[in-house]
């Protein structure tokens, strides 16, 4: 777990690559599962070291396929656990998912290097989807209708992940997402899973204690990107800086823009207290320096890329970012330091909390596994992962809640001197929650 840390502990930018101890690869255990509505497919199942090769096919077209002899094999032989994985491995948001696939890997490679779990082994196969909707549904579907394909790990955005809504529930499949934030994505499905915490609980948390509470700020520019991920950020912004009475004016850009100065001119002239930009992360840099060139002297404030290195080595300005941030890699932690030590040996890039996300994913569904009390079905890794009691991932607290999504506290994080520092840590508006 990521303690938490007083005010002042900076990130130390690591160089080596190192490898994570084998005690990283075991985390306790727990938790149990079953049942099954009426009118939904035949289960799935893997063939258990004292159980019959048999898998039963989902149902199609409303009627059920009788079964096979087809055995799960896997690059370990019988008994191994086959996952799915969504990813956009090109495209725009390429980098997100080459560090789900390096968060994956190394997850599986670790859990299967230990022994695997109740005699399981793990595999998984990666899927580009390009962050586009009909090609992970795509891809999903083609999962689905793999018998040896137990559960869905991925996407990345919240839009795409919610695309495969019917493709999960007429399969009956988990889809475990490490990074969907939307708080309507989780209750789509009752396959829907993700372990990033709801955007909307980030938005209240920035609106009243970044901005009201902490910088005093009254008059908040907002700049937003044109996105069902921006819309949805700055709808919940708003509503909360609404309520703390909070004066925004906002303006909009395209993800491929690169001459962000006709919002800038506007937004300066309204005379704010704190410029907000709400971004994945690709072009918060980009905007803050423009803001710099022009001479906008403002206190930056971001929503999207939580403590990121990359993007504050692109920053003109290394002393002026706070964002509010669930994940921190606190260089007095060995395990996670070590880990972000090895992910940025393998990647090239440092970490921020989304491949540590697709990590613990991999992780909570060896624990579901570990907790089934019978075969391991598509059905029983569901109710497995709906009942396990608090994990300790290497991103924090995790706890799915009756909707299969999970809530985190935030912290206040800025940039001192080209490096992040928690300004307040977990404990500052967790009571507001």
């Amino acid at each position: 777990m990521i303690e938490r840390r007083k005010a002042g502990r900076k990130i130390k930018k690591k160089v080596l690559a190192l490898t994570l101890a084998a005690a990283l690869a075991v985390s306790a255990l727990a938790g149990c599962g079953g049942g099954k509505k009426e009118g939904e497919s035949p289960e799935t199942k893997v063939a258990g070291a004292e159980k019959e090769d048999e898998v039963r096919a989902p149902a199609e077209d409303g009627e059920e396929k009788g079964e096979t002899g087809t055995s799960v094999e896997g690059g370990q032989g019988k008994n191994v656990i086959k996952l799915g994985g969504l990813a956009p491995l090109t495209g725009n948001d390429q980098e997100y998912g080459q560090g789900f696939e390096i968060g994956f890997k190394k997850a599986i490679e670790e859990i299967n290097a230990a022994g695997g779990v109740n005699g399981y082994t793990f595999d998984i196969e990666i899927k580009d989807t390009q962050s586009n909707e009909v090609t992970s549904s795509t891809i999903a579907t083609a999962f689905a209708e793999d018998e040896a394909v137990m559960a869905l790990l991925g996407d990345f955005s919240s839009g795409v992940c919610k695309a495969n809504a019917q493709v999960c529930d007429r399969y009956g499949i988990v889809q475990l997402s490490p990074t969907a934030a939307a708080f309507d994505y989780a209750p789509m499905s009752k396959y829907f899973f993700s372990i990033m915490g709801r955007q909307d609980a980030e938005a209240f948390f920035l609106a009243k204690y970044v901005l009201k509470e902490y910088l005093g700020a009254q008059k908040i520019a907002v700049a937003y990107v044109d996105s069902d991920w921006g819309r949805f950020c700055f709808g919940n912004f708003k509503t909360q800086a609404d309520k703390e009475g909070l004066e925004v004016s906002a303006e909009t850009y395209g993800a491929d823009e690169k001459d962000f100065n006709p919002l800038i001119t506007k937004l300066q002239a309204e005379k704010a207290d704190a410029f907000v930009v709400m971004d994945p992360g690709d072009l918060v840099a980009d905007i803050f320096n423009q803001a710099d060139a022009a001479g906008w002297q403002i206190k930056h404030v971001a929503l999207g890329p939580g403590t990121s290195q990359q993007v504050v080595n692109s920053l003109s300005d290394k002393n002026n970012l706070m964002v509010a941030s669930s994940f921190f890699i606190d260089p007095e932690n060995a395990e996670l330091t070590a880990w972000a030590e090895w992910f940025e040996g393998e990647a090239g890039f440092a970490p921020t909390i989304h491949p540590a996300c697709a990590y613990d994913s991999v992780y909570l569904i060896a624990e579901a596994v570990k907790n089934i009390d019978g075969e391991v079905t598509r059905d029983s890794i569901r109710e497995a992962l709906l009942n396990l009691p608090e994990y300790q991932g290497i991103t924090g607290s995790i706890k799915f809640e009756a909707d299969g999504d999970i809530r985190r506290n935030y912290m206040i994080c800025a940039v001192k001197g080209g490096e992040w520092e928690i300004l307040e840590g977990f404990e500052y508006g967790a009571d507001g929650y």
